[in-house]
C-alpha cells in the first residue's frame, strides 16, 4: 500500500479544523520566557499570603488534624505510628516537647506519605498549629504555580494560565485543605504535577517524532515509527505513585492517565503517517509506558514505607532482622497483611456522620464540612458571636465549572481538542471513581474532591478561551512558532500535528479568519466579569472559610442553604 511522505506533504491540513487557542490568544500576551514566569510568579505569591496569613489560627486541633497531625510526629519519631495518651491534642499544643506517647504501634488506614510531609513542617516548626499546617498550605501553594505552567502550555497564553492560578487560588476549597493538616491536599499536588509531567512529555516527544521523521532516519521510516524516550514520564510515575501512598484513591489517576499517555501515543504515530501506528504504540510505547507509570510509581509508593520497613515495632510488623539488607524482603508478607487489613477497613466504613455527603452531591455543594465551629464570647460587636471554617468550594467556581464542563465535553466530543479529553479523564478519574463506594455506602465527604479542582479550572479556562474568539490571522503570524514542514500533516482528529501536538503553533497552517471585533470584546468582558464574581464571592465567604470572627447574622448570612450547617 503506497504511503504518504511527510517531507512531502501538503503543508495544510487535508481537511477543515477548529482554530486553536494557541492561534487564537498569541496576541493577547506574547509567549515570552519573563512573562511567561513573572505573571505566574506574582500569582502564587498572593496564593501563598492567602494561605500562610493566620495559619496558625485558630489555635486548635482542626477537624482530622487529631489523627494526622499525631501521625506525623509519630512517624518522624518512631519511623512508623505511635499511639497517644488521651489528652494529646491538648499537650500538642500546651508543649511541643511533651511526651504524648502510650504503650504500642497504632493501626493506620492510609499510607504515610501524607504525614510525611506534615511532619517536614512539625521538624521545622514544632508540633503545633502552624507546625502542622506549615506543608498543606507550601503545596497548595506551589500547586497554584503549577497550575498556571500547565494551563499555559496548553492554551499557549499567559494571561489563560495567570486566570487558571488566579482561579485555584480563590477556591474555597483548595483554600481549606491547603491550612489544615489533611491528606487530600496533597494527593491534589502529586496528581497536578504528574499531569504537568505528562503535558510537557506529550510536547516533547511530538517534537522529537517530529524532527526524526524530517530526518528520515530508518527507524523512523520503519511500520511502526521510531522509539521515544518519554523521560518525563519517569517523573510523573514518581508523582502519581506519591499519590497512592497519600491515599490510594491516586490509583485510578495513574490507570486513567496510562490509557490517556497510549492514546495520545497513538495519535501522535498517526499524525506522523507511521504505516503501522496501533503496532507501533504497542510494542515501543505500551510497555515503556507501563514501566514508567506503574512499576516506578509501585517503587515511589513502597519507598514512602521505608520507616515501617527497616525500622522494628510498627503495627504488624514486630521485630526485624539484625541485617538491614534483609529486612525489606522479610517485612514484604507483613506489609501485604497490614494493606489487606487497611481494604478491610476501608470497604467496610460505613459510620454515619453528621457531614458526610455522596459523589453527585460534591459538584453542587449540596454538603460542606465544618472543620471547626466556636461561639466565642465578644470580639464581634453583637451579643452572640460565630467563627467557623468551612470546608466549601466558591460557589461562582464551582457552579461555573458545571457548566464549562459541558462545554468541555461538546469540544472533546466535536471538536476533537485533546485538551478537552485531558481534562474530562483528570475530573472523572476524581469523581466518577467514587461512585461504585457511594453505592456500597461507604463514609465520605465533600474534600474527597479536593483532587478534581486543578481540571474544573481547566476546563473553565479552556471555555475561556473559546468564548474570547480567535484574533487577527496578522497577529498570530507575528507569534506563531516555527516548525518543521514535515510535521504539518492531520493527526486524524481535525487538528495540525506539529510540535504542540494537535491544535498547537499556526505556522504549518493557514490562520483563522479574525472574529469579529465586538466578539472579542464581548467574550473578553464575559471572562473578566467571571473572574470578578469568582473574586467577589471567595472574599464574602474568606471569613467562614479562615475562622475569623462574625456577628451569629453575618455568619448565618453566608450559610446560604440549611444542608450548609
Amino acid at each position: 500500500m503506497a504511503t504518504t511522505d511527510l517531507a512531502t506533504a501538503p503543508a495544510t491540513a487535508p481537511r477543515r479544523r477548529a482554530p486553536t487557542l494557541r492561534e487564537w490568544l498569541a496576541p493577547v500576551i506574547p509567549g515570552s520566557a519573563l512573562l511567561g514566569w513573572l505573571g505566574p510568579l506574582l500569582v502564587t505569591a498572593f496564593a501563598g499570603y492567602l494561605r500562610f496569613y493566620r495559619l496558625g489560627s485558630p489555635k486548635a486541633v482542626v477537624f482530622d488534624e487529631t489523627y494526622y497531625a499525631k501521625d506525623a510526629l509519630a512517624l518522624w519519631k518512631f519511623g512508623w505510628e505511635h499511639n497517644t495518651v488521651d489528652n494529646a491534642d491538648k499537650l500538642l499544643i500546651a508543649d511541643r516537647h511533651a511526651d504524648i506517647w502510650s504503650d504500642g504501634p497504632s493501626f493506620v488506614a492510609h499510607p504515610p506519605m501524607g504525614k510525611w510531609m506534615i511532619a517536614i513542617g512539625e521538624w521545622m516548626f514544632g508540633a503545633t498549629p502552624f507546625g502542622w499546617r506549615f506543608m498543606p498550605a507550601l503545596v497548595g501553594t506551589l500547586s497554584v504555580l503549577i497550575l498556571c505552567r500547565v494551563a499555559r502550555r496548553m492554551t499557549g497564553s499567559t494571561l489563560l494560565g495567570c486566570a487558571a492560578g488566579l482561579l485555584l487560588a480563590l477556591d474555597g476549597l483548595q483554600f481549606v485543605t491547603s491550612r489544615a493538616a489533611l491528606l487530600d491536599i496533597f494527593v491534589m499536588f502529586w496528581v497536578l504535577a504528574g499531569f504537568a509531567c505528562l503535558v510537557n512529555d506529550r510536547e516533547r516527544s511530538r517534537r522529537v517524532l517530529a524532527e526524526k521523521i524530517e530526518a528520515g532516519s530508518l527507524a523512523a521510516r520503519g511500520r511502526n515509527g521510531p522509539f521515544l524516550a518519554h523521560g518525563w514520564r519517569y517523573g510523573a510515575g514518581v508523582c502519581l505513585g506519591l499519590a497512592c501512598a497519600t491515599k490510594w484513591t491516586g490509583v485510578f489517576y495513574i490507570a486513567a492517565f496510562g490509557l490517556m499517555v497510549v492514546l495520545w501515543d497513538y495519535g501522535a504515530r498517526r499524525a506522523a503517517a507511521v504505516r503501522r501506528p496501533l503496532t507501533g504504540t504497542l510494542l515501543l510505547e505500551a510497555g515503556p509506558a507501563f514501566v514508567q507509570l506503574v512499576v516506578v510509581a509501585l517503587a515511589a509508593y513502597l519507598a514512602s514505607w521505608w520507616g515501617w520497613i527497616f525500622k522494628p515495632g510498627g503495627w504488624g510488623r514486630g521485630e526485624a532482622s539484625g541485617n538491614p539488607l534483609w529486612r525489606p524482603f522479610e517485612a514484604m508478607p507483613k506489609l501485604w497483611h497490614y494493606h489487606k487489613e487497611m481494604w478491610h477497613f476501608h470497604t467496610g466504613l460505613d459510620a454515619k456522620h453528621p457531614y458526610q455527603s455522596w459523589p453527585w452531591d460534591w459538584p453542587i455543594l449540596r454538603r460542606p464540612v465544618a472543620f471547626f465551629y466556636t461561639e466565642p464570647k465578644g470580639g464581634c460587636g453583637a451579643a452572640r458571636c460565630s467563627r467557623e471554617i468551612l470546608g466549601i468550594g466558591t460557589p461562582a467556581l464551582w457552579w461555573g465549572a458545571l457548566a464549562a464542563l459541558i462545554g468541555v465535553l461538546f469540544i472533546w466530543l466535536v471538536l476533537r481538542d485533546w485538551r478537552a479529553g485531558a481534562i474530562l479523564v483528570g475530573f472523572l478519574a476524581g469523581w466518577l471513581t467514587w461512585f461504585p463506594s457511594a453505592f456500597a455506602d461507604r463514609t465520605m465527604f465533600l474534600f474527597y474532591a479536593t483532587p478534581m479542582i486543578p481540571f474544573m479550572v481547566l476546563g473553565i479556562v479552556l471555555v475561556l478561551g473559546y468564548l474570547v474568539g480567535p484574533a487577527p490571522a496578522a497577529a498570530v503570524g507575528a507569534h506563531a512558532p516555527s516548525v518543521p514542514r514535515a510535521a504539518s500533516a492531520d493527526d486524524g482528529y481535525g487538528y495540525a500535528f506539529d510540535e504542540y501536538g494537535p491544535g498547537g503553533g499556526a505556522s504549518a497552517v493557514r490562520p483563522p479568519p479574525p472574529a469579529a471585533g465586538m466578539r472579542r470584546v464581548v467574550g473578553a468582558a464575559a471572562a473578566g466579569a467571571f473572574l470578578l464574581v469568582v473574586l467577589a464571592n471567595f472574599a464574602y465567604f474568606y471569613p467562614i472559610l479562615a475562622a475569623q470572627t462574625l456577628s451569629y447574622d453575618d455568619w448565618h448570612a453566608r450559610i446560604w442553604f440549611g444542608t450548609w450547617i
